[in-house]
């Protein structure tokens, strides 16, 4: 049995989520608040495996009530359901320690999911901000990984990519083969590869050698 807190400062939300939710044979909703700050003493006298919460609430909002209930209790699996725009704060929220962030517009189907993948230990987004979330990896990783590259090596690695012989770069770049050598050797290196096809192939899955 999945044991929920709705937390949200409109009685009709409350009553709503509440009514759905328990309408499935494996939620309970163990309460009902309506401020932020009533959390507390609630999760410590009661059993809670899931609050969802509205991030704006009176007397303490949402954001600082979720930090605060992740320091004391890292096992309580936080859902923000908000009418706030996700783009803006859906990042916000999981950093301060969320498991998911769901828009009121939302459909009921929707909340079962993200409350049943919230408990499971996944995070939940929607389609839209979990491909955002993806590109942004991506373009860390990207980014991580030029920071690792001198701009020579990024030099070579591009000419190796479209086929260039070593004599070829050399010539190219004005540095003897040798040298060329040495720099591919370092590419094999930091890019954990150890064959020209593999290096290819991770600079082109990197977008290394746009």
């Amino acid at each position: 049995m999945i044991q929920i807190l709705i937390v949200d400062n409109h009685p009709i939300v409350r009553t709503g989520l509440e009514l759905f939710l328990n309408s499935k044979p494996d939620f309970k909703v163990v309460g009902t608040l309506g401020s932020g700050i009533e959390i507390f003493d609630f999760i410590r006298q009661n059993k809670v495996d899931v609050i969802i919460s509205e991030v704006d609430l009176p007397e303490l909002n949402g954001i600082t009530a979720l930090r605060a209930i992740k320091k004391e209790n890292q096992s309580i699996n936080v859902l923000m359901f908000s009418h706030q725009p996700e783009e803006i704060y859906a990042i916000s929220t999981l950093k301060a320690g969320a498991s998911g962030y769901l828009n009121k517009a939302a459909s009921t189907e929707a909340i079962e999911t993200a409350v049943r993948k919230i408990h499971g230990g996944d995070v939940s987004l929607s389609d839209k901000m979990d491909k955002h979330l993806r590109y942004e990896d991506t373009r860390k990783s990207r980014s991580r990984l030029f920071k690792k590259l001198s701009t020579r090596e990024v030099e070579v690695l591009k000419l190796l990519s479209i086929g260039r012989k070593n004599k070829e770069i050399a010539e190219e770049l004005d540095i003897n083969e040798k040298t060329v050598s040495t720099y591919k050797a370092r590419l094999f290196k930091k890019l954990n590869v150890n064959n020209i096809v593999d290096l290819i192939h991770q600079a082109k899955h990197h977008n290394l050698t746009a």
